[in-house]
């Protein structure tokens, strides 16, 4: 613990990361879910089936363009939220750059007006992502500024109309034209590459797109995807749709090849919801994170995948996540089929030719063939406990891992809260995966995007395939580093086979101590 406590915080540019990612994780589904639409009109429209002037169709498109073109709004209030400001106000800033007058001034070539003497420059900022965030950032530390100097009595009126004073001009006067230069810049960039050498930047992208996904840091590729729709298609998400799809082919080789009744039903559950919806975090942590075979098979895939799409230009018209469903929001959509089937196809015949089973599933004895049974999971964690809904992190709070409940840690140790054996251990510490002796997985989940700390602050004293009791001490890590590191702490504990059971239950308690009852699981 001693030797941990002395590595370096993680840099300002990781924090700027993290800020990023948790800005966009609240509202990335409706993102998705909009493009799908959008994409769904399209065919619609192909297939000669609805006119864009019907009425159906203009409400339809109403509704899937709302939340591109209103995105500075939506990600005003998200990012001030994640910065601890008032997300309201960031909200208004995100609308006052779309204010109808500004946009009837643009719409009729007038791009220039003036503010006390001082020029400003009018432009589109609907579907925009970097003239918000740079506003954001700089609002966040006025309101922090505000709340010192301010008599608190009036803060609830004077802090905001302040920020407003402040905020709006200088968004429009500096931070809007000087984020529109860093997005147009940043496509520039990302363009030339492309046509550069399409197949390298494909191959590398397709590549780590998976690792990227698994460590949380796509979500930080995902703005420069979107800014890029603001002036044309975007090749960034063109490039990475060949993982998801090698990953939906290695899902399907490992239920069509496994004898494992749960291993066979969890690839299962990754398989319909990655290729209808583009979600695959069942499979990879479920199976690629697992099995570390696999991670060489989706790495080649991936690459083959994407350096086709890169190669062939292809491109995003419309922000979705790839799926099969989402596949006409790319284009050239005939080479886009290639470019995936051959990711899909080369995931699967390495899983099923070479096989995936490797020192974690011989570790694990017979508790992979066991039927669950019921079972008491017991608090591997001392602290407040909060529901799983209401954390950071789109992953836990929408069950999409499993059910179960989190904690705050108020010290630093975690324990076994089952006897069981280790069979998911993550070399960075941070998380640790658990099958008890009645069947249960259980992982454990030490903050939120801790993962980006790569081991710092934690010490494991088990390994994977240890065998524990329950109350064992599994990891110790040093709570306030972590938190001064700008890291939540919250902690999910899931029950990632939660399928098996017929409910499962968080005990009544807003304090808990170790070894204390937590989950209650019924079949």
């Amino acid at each position: 613990m001693n030797q941990t406590t002395t590595d370096k915080k993680p840099s300002k540019l990781s924090m700027i990361l993290d800020v990023i990612s948790g800005s966009f994780a609240p509202i990335i589904g409706v993102l998705a879910g909009a493009g799908l639409l959008k994409a769904m009109l399209s065919v619609l429209v192909m297939l000669d089936w609805i006119s864009p002037e019907n009425g159906s169709y203009i409400v339809l498109s109403a509704a899937g363009d709302a939340v591109f073109h209103f995105l500075p709004v939506f990600l005003g209030i998200s990012i001030a939220l994640k910065l601890g400001a008032n997300g309201y106000v960031g909200g208004v800033i995100g609308v006052s750059i779309l204010s109808p007058e500004i946009v009837h001034l643009v719409e009729n070539g007038v791009h220039s007006i003036d503010f006390l003497g001082l020029p400003v420059l009018l432009s589109d900022y609907s579907a925009t992502v970097f003239p918000i965030f740079i506003a954001i950032f700089v609002y966040a530390g006025l309101e922090k500024f505000l709340k010192k100097v301010i008599y608190k009595d009036i803060q609830l009126f004077m802090n905001p109309l302040l920020a407003l004073i402040i905020m709006v001009p200088l968004t429009l006067i500096v931070f809007g034209p000087i984020g529109t230069l860093l997005g147009e810049g940043l496509a520039t960039v990302i363009t030339f590459l492309s046509e550069k050498s399409g197949l390298l930047a494909g191959a590398v992208l397709g590549g780590a797109w998976t690792f990227l996904t698994i460590a949380g840091l796509h979500w930080t590729i995902i703005p420069l995807a979107i800014a890029n729709l603001a002036t044309g298609p975007d090749p960034i998400i063109g490039m990475a749709a060949a993982a998801p799809f090698a990953q939906i082919g290695i899902g399907i080789a490992v239920f069509l090849k496994t004898k494992d009744k749960d291993l066979k039903a969890l690839a299962a559950s990754g398989i319909v919801p990655g290729a209808l919806a583009g979600t695959t975090e069942a499979i990879n942590y479920g199976i690629i994170l697992r099995y570390k075979k696999t991670m060489v098979y989706v790495l080649i895939a991936a690459a083959v995948g994407g350096a086709i799409n890169g190669s062939l230009g292809i491109g995003m018209n419309a922000f979705v996540l790839p799926s099969v469903l989402s596949i006409p929001a790319f284009s050239p959509i005939l080479p886009f089929l290639i470019g995936i089937t051959v990711a899909f196809v080369l995931g699967f015949i390495l899983t099923y030719l070479f096989g995936f089973e490797g020192k974690v599933e011989k570790t694990k004895d017979n508790y992979n063939q066991l039927i669950v049974r019921p079972e008491k999971i017991s608090s591997p964690l001392h602290g407040k406990v909060v529901p799983l809904s209401s954390i950071n992190d789109p992953l836990f709070s929408t069950e999409s891992v499993g059910k179960g409940i989190a904690v705050e840690p108020e010290d630093g140790r975690v324990v076994s809260p089952v006897d069981g054996v280790v069979t998911t251990q993550f070399p960075t510490g941070h998380a640790i995966g658990i099958t008890s002796s009645n069947g249960a997985d259980v992982l454990i989940c030490i903050g939120i995007d801790t993962v980006k700390l790569k081991g710092k602050y934690y010490k494991q004293h088990v390994k994977q395939g240890d065998k524990v009791k329950r109350g064992d001490l599994l990891i110790t890590f040093d709570l306030q580093q972590i938190k001064a590191a700008g890291y939540e702490t919250t902690s999910p504990i899931v029950i990632t086979n939660s399928e098996k059971y017929l409910d499962v239950k968080a005990f009544e308690t807003n304090i808990v101590n170790t070894s204390e009852d937590l989950l209650k699981l019924s079949i």
